[in-house]
């Protein structure tokens, strides 16, 4: 699973953990929160497909995107204002997610 990623790198805080085997990385379910914004990630067979993506939504994506960058974190897409009104980057985790940072225009 991709808790070190989720938390040193995008910041986000563990409010809880559960792992069934003592010892093991996985399987594991995590709640992250950062800035209000709350993540599940599980890492049980069948739980879910590798490659889904993920929206969340930020106060400013400028803002988030120079912070990733001051640690060294490559966007797979940089700051964009989309046609639909929304400013959006992406950013790939370890495990192949699309995580889509927003920041809303509506």
């Amino acid at each position: 699973m991709s808790e070190r990623f989720y938390c040193a790198v995008l910041g986000f805080q563990v409010r809880s953990r559960y792992r069934p085997f003592d010892g093991r990385a996985d399987p594991c379910y995590l709640v992250l929160q950062r800035d209000g914004a709350r993540v599940h990630l599980s890492s049980f067979r069948d739980d879910s497909v590798a490659g889904a993506a993920v929206y969340i939504l930020v106060d400013s994506v400028d803002d988030l995107f120079r912070e990733l960058r001051d640690r060294d974190l490559e966007a797979a897409m940089p700051p964009t204002d989309q046609s639909w009104g929304n400013r959006e980057m992406y950013v790939e985790d370890p495990d192949g997610n699309s995580l889509r940072f927003v920041e809303e225009h509506l």
